[in-house]
Parts: structure tokens; C-alpha cells; sequence
């Protein structure tokens, strides 16, 4: 393969990537990996190199004088096809060399998945139902994983780490009073407080009217203070937020998709109401899931924010969204009108808490790594059935398989990791701190990783699935494996349009798990090594993030496409 010798370990290593080995260790162990990799794996990678390049005769016998005796006569045969204006380009010469590769789908029991996922809801908080980093709920769930992948046979680890996280108490409450017409008895109006006793109040629901944001402050504000709120309405920066100091300002979640600007995002808001010293804000939920799941209402959703960029956390800042209904009440009632608003809102944003990372791993013949991974966590308000539950109790019915696979077929060629991740509704902090810490591993040996957050398909709602990725070789074997579970399972493929996209790799989204996978693994900030990630995304869960995300609307069958194709692509890469 050339004198390997003469080259530098990034050329090495860059050659290893680009044949799917291990490119960490010492030089030596470099080049000793590169000549004892086997000739008919660099004809094919080889081959697609010189179809790539620009079809000179120069530009390829550059290329060819590097080649084994094998890859010689391929280039041969290109460079006659090239002067009879013929050539052989890409994927096209790899395919004419090894043939239609022929894909072998694993099983999936969607039954399983279900019980995988109904126990993982089990675990979830006694009034909320989440499952919130950092809480007794999450280490329970990770624990849970852990022992489901070793009872399938797969050894697990569980890793902790320390984040910033926060703590929820127990006093949460939004409430309107109207004063009534009887006053103290020692004399004078005493507007909303107990000796009001005529007053009107109007309770809202926790999780039903109002849900708390991530990283909100702490504040205790009766409606007997009569604070000042002020409707700030999209609240970008030339809103009024000065006149809602020390008061609550009203923000509404727009889209802006008519022209105009829309809401910005809740690190931006709280930092903004920081900075203007309020002590409360609430928005509007005026643009999600709006008459899809109450009619004529939008429901509250948990969000959170980067809290990193924050020099101070916000202690004493309560932060909420609320339904439209609700929001247009403050308005009607409050704002307008003589009601008074009580806010409680009791979290403690100060804390570092322990957020955990359980991994099932089959190890293979190589160091050479497969991830496939889910966020465990959800938001606390609700079950999380589709976010994320779904994706965690695919990733354990992977395992399962592939743990049967293996003590069938033997050890995979290359080393597969199931991981699960915590701390991904907060900020992606699970999978964050998981590359940080296996950065090195990962950078030398990463071949790829698959991402499944919210691979649900609503049955109600149902638009199908799509499957991306930033690996265009992986992207294509995927394309034929959607041709063989088209085949197997007529019915699930008819019912679910499976739509296939390549992005490149400056495309790819960072809302999930995957993005430090892509984007993670460079080592500083002028490096541009992108690491290789296939995502699903699901369709039709509006209830994602309310209270409404339960195992009512789970869709164990939709799970069977994304569970089946990602998983014969594992089957393939480190089995074939």
C-alpha cells in the first residue's frame, strides 16, 4: 500500500478513518494496521478514492502509484474507460467490484418494546410522572437500563456526572383575584387576603394550565401584593421591559412565520427580564400544538435553556409558560381589569446534581465503535412516552437482538456501544459529557452513531418517518435496507412513508443527543473533524412536553421501522 512509513500520523490516521479502522496509538501501530488490512477492503475503499478524483490521466496515476497489485488492475480499467469515455465513477465502480450488497433485517419485537417502555414510565415521578435529571426518578431509570441490557446478555457500565442542574419543590400556583365589596372589619379594603372575604378567585392547574421552565428562580408573590404586570408582547428588545421591573412581565410566543419577528428563546428572555430586574415571567403559549390536542386552546409545554450562559443564575426569578386561555384571562382579568395576580413558583436553580449515562457494550474484534443512543430523561411534567421513552426502550430492543445476534453469529468485527443519556431535556448534557470524557477513544476509533429521539410515529397522525445523516456511504446502505424491509413488511412500509435524506455535516441539527457526536470530537476550535450520525425523527407527538405525552398515544408498531433498519445497518457494518 505505498511506503506508509514516510507518512504523518494525521495522514495515517485520516487513512484509517477513511476505511473504517481504529486510528489511535502509536505510529508504528498505525502503519503495521494500514498494511495488515485486508486487500479486497482497500480495493473497495481505494477504488472509490480514484473515482472520485478528477478524471485526468495525471490526477489518477498520482493516485494509482500508491495501490496494491489488485487495486492496480481496477485502475487499469478505469483509465480505459476513461479514454473510451466510459469511466466508472463513485459508488458505481465499488458496486461493479462487490456486487449488490444483500441486506439481512433482525427480528423486533414490538411487544417488548412496549413492556421496555412501560416500565421506564413505571419509574416516574408520584404526582408529575417525569422522569427530571438529577432527580431519585432518572438514577432509577438509568439503573433500570443498565440491568435490562445485562439481562439480555450484554455487559453494561453506568456513568455519573455533575451538572448544573435544578431542584423542584412542592408550592407551585397561579391564581387570579377579583377583590370583593366587604372590607376589613378594623376598617379599610384588604384586597385578596383572607379578610376579603367576598373576593373571587380563580385557581389554574399545574401541568394543565401552567408549567414551570428549566432553570427558573424561586419567587413567592400573593395576589394581595397587587403586582404590577405588564404584557411585553413578543418581547424582543424594544418591548417595555423597563415598566416590569420589580413586576411580572407577559411574553407571547410567536413564530413569525407572517414576516414579522418572532419570540426569541428562553435564554434570551430570561436573560432579558434578569437584566431588567424583574422577580416573574410568564409566556403565552400562542404557537405549539394550538387546537390539536384542547380545542380552541394551546397547552403549556416545558422548555429549557442554555444556562451556561448565564454569569449569575437567575435564583429569584420565577419563570412559567402558560395555555392561551390562561394568558388571555391575564390579560382580560388582570391587566385590564381589577384582578390581582398570586405567583409561586419554588425551584432552587443553585444546585449541581448527578445526572447518569448506563452503556451496554458488545465488544468486538476491533476497537473500531458503533454508538447507538436515546436520552432517557424527559421533562417532568409528564410521562415522556414519546420523548424520550420511546427511543430509550428501542435502543434496549436493539441490544436484545444484537445480543441474541451475537451469540449466534459470534463477536462483531467491530465494538457496539448502547448507551442511553441523561440530562438531554436540560441541554444535552448526558451525551455532552460522555464525548468530552471519551474524546480521545471516540476521535480515533468513532465509525458511527445512531440517534433515536422521538422515532414515533402517532397512529392518528401519521406522516411517516425520516432518516438522515451526514454519512453519505451509510445514507446509501440504509437506502437498500428501506428496499428490503419495504420487501419484508409491505403493510408497515405502506403505512409509514420512510423518506431518506444525506445532509452534510455543517447541516446536521444540534437538538439532540447526536450533536456532540458530530460536532464534540475536534480537538479546539479550529479543527472541523465532524464525526458520522444517522437520526430519526418521528411524527405526529404535539403532546410532546405536556402532560398529554403518555402511554395513551404510544405507537409500539411505528417503532419497527426505525428499530429494524437501524438496526440490520449495525447487523451489516459488524457482521458482513
Amino acid at each position: 500500500m505505498g511506503d506508509w512509513g514516510k507518512r504523518t500520523v494525521s495522514e495515517l490516521r485520516e487513512e484509517l478513518r477513511s476505511i473504517g479502522l481504529p486510528a489511535s496509538g502509536r505510529k508504528s501501530e498505525l502503519v503495521a494496521r494500514i498494511a495488515s488490512f485486508d486487500s479486497g477492503q482497500v480495493l473497495e475503499t481505494e477504488a472509490r478514492k480514484i473515482a472520485a478524483i478528477s478524471p485526468t490521466k495525471t490526477g489518477l496515476m498520482e493516485r494509482i502509484s500508491d495501490l496494491p497489485i489488485a487495486a492496480l488492475v481496477v485502475s487499469g480499467i478505469v483509465l480505459i474507460g476513461i479514454s473510451g469515455s466510459a469511466a466508472l465513477y463513485g459508488d458505481d465502480l465499488v458496486k461493479w467490484i462487490r456486487g449488490e450488497p444483500e441486506y439481512v433485517l433482525i427480528d423486533f419485537d414490538s411487544n417488548q418494546t412496549r413492556a421496555y417502555a412501560q416500565g421506564l414510565v413505571d419509574l416516574g415521578h408520584p404526582e408529575w410522572e417525569g422522569r427530571l435529571s438529577g432527580t431519585e426518578q432518572e438514577e432509577n431509570t438509568a439503573q433500570s437500563i443498565k440491568l435490562n441490557f445485562s439481562n439480555s446478555g450484554i455487559p453494561a457500565t453506568i456513568e455519573e456526572f455533575e451538572i448544573p442542574l435544578f431542584y423542584m419543590g412542592n408550592e407551585f400556583e397561579l391564581m387570579i383575584c377579583t377583590p370583593g365589596n366587604i372590607g376589613n372589619i378594623f376598617g379599610g379594603p384588604s384586597p385578596c387576603t383572607v379578610a376579603d372575604v367576598d373576593r373571587d378567585e380563580v385557581e389554574f392547574s399545574h401541568r394543565e394550565d401552567f408549567v414551570i421552565q428549566g432553570y427558573s428562580g424561586d419567587v413567592d408573590i400573593l395576589a394581595s401584593s397587587d403586582v404590577n404586570v405588564i404584557d411585553l408582547g413578543i418581547g424582543n428588545e424594544s418591548a417595555a421591559w423597563d415598566s416590569a421591573s420589580n413586576g411580572i412581565g407577559l411574553v407571547w410566543l410567536m413564530d413569525g412565520n407572517d414576516g414579522q419577528a418572532g419570540t426569541e428563546s428562553n435564554t434570551v428572555l430570561l436573560l432579558r427580564a434578569q437584566e431588567k430586574g424583574l422577580r416573574g415571567l410568564i409566556t403565552v403559549n400562542a404557537r405549539q400544538n394550538c387546537d390539536e390536542l384542547v380545542a380552541g386552546d394551546c397547552v403549556p409545554y416545558f422548555k429549557s435553556l442554555d444556562i451556561t450562559q448565564f454569569n449569575e443564575k437567575p435564583y429569584n426569578i420565577g419563570f412559567m409558560m402558560v395555555s392561551k386561555s390562561v394568558g388571555e384571562a391575564i390579560v382580560n382579568q388582570v391587566i385590564d381589569g381589577d384582578g390581582m395576580l398570586q405567583f409561586v413558583v419554588q425551584v432552587d436553580n443553585q444546585v449541581n446534581s448527578y445526572i447518569h449515562v448506563p452503556c451496554g457494550i458488545l465488544q468486538g474484534e476491533t476497537d473500531s465503535l458503533i454508538v447507538i443512543g436515546a436520552h432517557h430523561d424527559t421533562a417532568y411534567n409528564g410521562q415522556g412516552a414519546v420523548d424520550n421513552t420511546a427511543g430509550a426502550a428501542t435502543v434496549q430492543e436493539i441490544a436484545r437482538q444484537l445480543g441474541l445476534l451475537s451469540s449466534e453469529l459470534g463477536p462483531p468485527k467491530l465494538t457496539i456501544y448502547f448507551c442511553t443519556w441523561g440530562g438531554e431535556e436540560e441541554g444535552l448534557w448526558g451525551s455532552t459529557e460522555w464525548v468530552k470524557k471519551h474524546r480521545e477513544q471516540l476521535r480515533g476509533n468513532l465509525r458511527l452513531y445512531i440517534n433515536l429521539d422521538m422515532n414515533h410515529v402517532d397512529a392518528q397522525r401519521n406522516s411517516g418517518l425520516t432518516l438522515q445523516g451526514n454519512s453519505p456511504a451509510d445514507i446509501e446502505r440504509i437506502e437498500g435496507i428501506v428496499e428490503a424491509f419495504e420487501g419484508e413488511y409491505q403493510d408497515l412500509s405502506s403505512k409509514y412513508a420512510i423518506s431518506v435524506r444525506t445532509l452534510d455535516s455543517e447541516e446536521m441539527p444540534n437538538n439532540s443527543d447526536h450533536a456532540p457526536f458530530v460536532y464534540g470530537i475536534g480537538e479546539g476550535e479550529n479543527d472541523d473533524y465532524y464525526g458520522k450520525a444517522l437520526v430519526c425523527y418521528g411524527s405526529g407527538s404535539s403532546e410532546y412536553h405536556t402532560y398529554l405525552d403518555n402511554m395513551d398515544r404510544f405507537n409500539e408498531e411505528s417503532l419497527i421501522v426505525s428499530g429494524v433498519i437501524f438496526g440490520s445497518l449495525v447487523r451489516h457494518l459488524a457482521w458482513s
